[in-house]
């Protein structure tokens, strides 16, 4: 299994599929369909059926069911294929680092990005294992293409061992997980659902049920353009100058950089603009929804003060909601979580459930009826150029998913109909 998992995965990221919050298409970038083809193709060769790649690039498959209850609920098995905008990720060169032996690891094409235990502490747990890493100047990608790697290989094992009794199956590849719009085309219907998860985390033992809620925020501020020349004589307002001010009026305390855990915060991610006109982007979080409300007050009361400072300018502050804490309906039927716990101690661990500071497709697809928790599948350090995974951690993600088919098999048949109603909670 793990020389078949490290080929898929050694063949996935090698292929671009950056997403792009700026595109008006879905999916955002054209180069995501080559992924998605491709596992289409390859789900088609392993036998799956009902093999569908929609309009909006979703790839869906079943493996059918074998057990003789009718009974039993349909499981869905989730991984997205796009890889974060923030660091290139084209021209992926993934090196296998075979049973590594806990040095620090220098990435070759560019040697100023060193994976040090002493730094990432995680590592320690990773020696003697297979390390995968990038090599120096682009992004891995196992965010989420382990995944991926994982949900194959899960699809391929299931129907080269149908003496194992499952219920219905179905795995699901999915576009703009990465820029929040995974979510935004799938058709529940077609997906037919009852539960789901996303191999979306780190650790193979983690099973995740708490995330951030999340609201985006757009800032708009419009200055007085003049030549620099006569800038005074014609009142120039720069409104980067102004954006400036924006920023540093933001509560260090209350900063990304500066929380952890179950503190949230206010995000500016991406400034753009010029003299007359700059706009600047923002997330904010937190676990609660009256945090969240008060980050969102928070950013409007600093706009509105800096307006009243400079009343020549215009300064507008939009906010939408982008997800919400899964937690807030799981917590109303463990039963997925409890199940994925016992599915992890059948394989001799102890499960943990880290509140997670960021949000998975699986919040929304919980949010619209789903209950959709999130599993592991042994990639850290996303998002820049020191991301690793652990091949036999890949392995193990599999493992728990084939354990956790078995105990829905066992256990699954109550929970049938039980589906909650999405609730919309804002």
């Amino acid at each position: 299994m793990a020389d078949t998992l490290l080929s898929r995965f050694l063949r996935y990221v090698r292929v671009d599929t950056q997403s792009d919050e700026a595109s008006p298409t879905f999916p955002s970038t054209a180069n995501q369909w080559v992924l998605l083809k491709m596992l289409e193709s390859e789900l088609h060769a392993m036998g799956a059926e009902e093999v569908t790649l929609g309009e909006f690039g979703y790839v869906m498959a079943t493996i059918p069911a074998t057990s003789p209850n009718p009974k039993l609920p349909t499981l869905a098995f989730f991984a997205h294929v796009d890889t974060a905008p923030a660091f290139p990720g084209k021209n992926v060169k993934p090196i296998v680092h075979r049973k590594w032996n806990g040095k620090p690891i220098r990435l070759p094409d560019d040697p100023s990005q060193i994976l040090d235990p002493k730094i990432y502490p995680e590592l320690l747990k990773a020696k003697g294992k297979d390390i995968v890493t990038a090599s120096g100047k682009t992004l891995l990608g196992a965010d989420d293409k382990a995944g991926v790697a994982v949900v194959m290989t899960l699809a391929d094992y299931l129907l080269r061992h149908p003496e194992i009794p499952h219920g219905p199956i179905r795995v699901c590849f999915n576009p703009d997980e990465e820029v929040g719009r995974g979510m935004d085309k799938i058709d529940l219907e077609e997906l037919r659902a009852d539960v789901a998860y996303t191999l979306d985390g780190e650790n193979p033992h983690e099973v995740v049920w708490e995330t951030f809620s999340a609201d985006g925020a757009v800032v708009t501020i419009e200055g007085v353009s003049t030549h620099p020349g006569e800038g005074k004589k014609y009142r120039m307002v720069n409104s980067m100058q102004l954006a400036a001010k924006l920023l540093n009026t933001l509560p260090r305390d209350g900063l990304a950089e500066t929380t952890e855990r179950r503190q949230g915060f206010i995000h500016p991610y991406q400034i753009l603009g010029g003299v007359e006109k700059t706009e600047l982007r923002f997330i904010l979080r937190d676990f609660e929804l009256d945090g969240l409300a008060a980050r969102g007050k928070q950013l409007k009361g600093l706009c509105r003060g800096l307006q009243s400072a400079e009343p020549r300018t215009r300064i507008s502050c939009s906010i939408k909601p982008q997800y919400r804490n899964m937690g807030y309906w799981l917590k109303k039927n463990m039963t997925p979580v409890n199940l994925a716990y016992e599915a992890v101690r059948v394989l001799g661990m102890e499960p943990t459930s880290p509140a997670t500071r960021g949000g998975t497709d699986g919040s929304r697809l919980t949010e619209r009826g789903v209950p959709t928790p999130n599993l592991g599948n042994g990639a850290h350090n996303l998002h820049g150029p020191l991301e690793w995974v652990a091949v036999q951690d890949m392995e193990l993600a599999v493992q728990v998913c084939v354990e956790l088919i078995k105990l829905w098999e066992q256990k699954g048949e109550k929970y049938k109909g039980k589906r909650h109603k999405a609730e919309g909670k804002k």
